[in-house]
């Protein structure tokens, strides 16, 4: 790529990481003299980026909102990276949108992007999931960034709208979830974006709270798995397995397997719930010496008495 397009690219990178930016720091920031930005930013506002110079001691600029979309400038990877991206979005209930997308980017790349790009077959396997409105999404965004108390109507319950703190917006296994603090039942909750129906206008704003381990990813991770915060199952047990441990290793996930002998081996293994382990070791189909603790012999007579009535 020519030196100067790489350099209009970190320009209009950088115009977007903040407001303001003086003329002295760009030019240091880019290793260019101030002239040079001058001629930059003329550049870019030909293109249609509506750059606005500011007045003080030193000078500067700053990226404002035009009436359309400028044109926009991506390298060759940069544009491969944003077509594959669209064709994979399909899987996170944004099928339609992304498709559209993807046919107006394809339309404007040289014909040797389009060759790569058509070359690159790419399937999003992932579970059906429902579509996602792409203005919610924004909308929901929007509440976040602005710190807002958020009135919603949510399909999993009637009666008045639902009152809560947006903090994050995230995806799981192809769905979209807002993380926020339900101010109606005082603790953190995960919503399914599909089933959100924004009330306007938003609530006021609102001071942000520490999520609880302080780390997005972690806390969503502990709410589906079922574990806590420091990633610990809050049930664990040991077994005897009548099974060889090279066979029971390839199913026990995160546990622990010991070698006892041609056909015995140890396991530790943990879980969301007493009986949700005992099922889960009962799955290895072979015979079973629980070595504690006493709530897994518990929940494995609970189940023999359920498989029992079954059976009958």
């Amino acid at each position: 790529m020519p030196k100067t397009s790489a350099r209009l690219l970190a320009l209009l990178s950088l115009l977007q990481t903040r407001r303001d930016w003086p003329g002295p720091l760009l030019a240091g920031r880019l290793e260019v003299s101030e002239r040079t930005v001058r001629r930059d930013v003329d550049r870019l506002r030909e293109l249609g980026y509506p750059i606005t110079t500011t007045k003080g001691p030193d000078g500067g600029y700053r990226l404002g909102a035009g009436s359309e979309l400028p044109p926009l400038l991506f390298d060759d990877d940069q544009a491969v990276a944003l077509a594959v991206a669209l064709r994979t979005a399909a899987g996170g209930g944004l099928g339609e949108a992304a498709a559209r997308a993807l046919t107006t980017v394809r339309q404007v790349m040289p014909a040797r992007l389009r060759h790569r790009v058509d070359a690159l077959h790419v399937t999003a396997v992932s579970p059906a999931v429902p579509p996602v409105d792409p203005a919610v999404l924004a909308t929901l965004s929007a509440a976040v960034q602005a710190r807002e108390v958020l009135r919603f109507d949510h399909a999993s319950s009637a009666g008045p709208p639902r009152r809560a703190e947006p903090h994050h917006l995230v995806t799981w296994g192809g769905r979209w979830y807002l993380v926020a603090w339900d101010l109606d039942r005082g603790d953190w909750r995960t919503f399914r974006v599909d089933r959100i129906t924004p009330r306007i206008p938003a609530g006021p704003r609102f001071a942000p709270r520490e999520l609880p381990g302080g780390d997005v990813a972690a806390f969503v991770a502990s709410r589906f798995s079922g574990r806590d915060l420091s990633g610990d199952w809050p049930c664990r047990g040991e077994v005897i397995l009548g099974r060889p441990a090279h066979v029971v290793s390839e199913y026990a996930r995160d546990g622990v397997v010991e070698e006892l002998g041609p056909d015995r081996c140890r396991l530790v293994l943990g879980a969301w719930s007493w009986t949700g382990l005992a099922a889960t070791i009962g799955r290895f189909d072979a015979d079973i010496e629980v070595v504690g603790p006493e709530e897994l012999k518990d929940a494995f007579a609970l189940l023999a008495r359920r498989y029992g009535e079954a059976a009958r």
